[in-house]
């Protein structure tokens, strides 16, 4: 395991941790996805999509900064982009983006891709059978 302190990151590393304007939840997400990684940690994206563009993600975490700093990153890339361009974030994306990520939290980033994805096929379910949208999920 790497000891790292925080001013050895990079300046994205750093920003990502710090961010706060996307930590927390929507109220009526369009698409909404969680992802519990085998460290413990767990993450919920959530997405409002309009017009076939992704306008806002916003997530929570419990767990570690590099799991906060990897959902900040996941919401950075893919504002302002189409569905299709969202289905291509891979995990060494997030990685390269950060610069800094240590490599013993590289699932951190597969994480925050994972609840992504999930959010995504979330919100093409609710294309397709709008008619469940408004009904608790069991």
């Amino acid at each position: 395991m790497q000891n790292t302190s925080f001013q050895d990151h990079s300046t994205n590393f750093q920003a990502m941790v710090s961010r706060i304007e996307r930590y927390g939840e929507l109220e009526k997400p369009d698409g909404y996805g969680k992802r519990t990684g085998d460290c413990g940690d767990t993450i919920e994206m959530y997405l409002s999509i309009q017009a076939g563009q992704i306008r806002m993600i916003t997530f929570r975490v419990e767990g570690c900064a590099n799991t906060v700093a990897c959902g900040n990153t996941v919401s950075i890339l893919m504002e302002g982009r189409t569905l299709t361009d969202g289905w291509r974030l891979t995990p060494e994306n997030v990685s390269d983006y950060l610069q800094t990520l240590p490599s013993d939290h590289f699932h951190c980033a597969e994480l925050a891709v994972g609840a992504f994805y999930k959010a995504l096929t979330d919100y093409t379910r609710k294309q397709k059978e709008p008619w469940k949208k408004d009904y608790p999920q069991r």
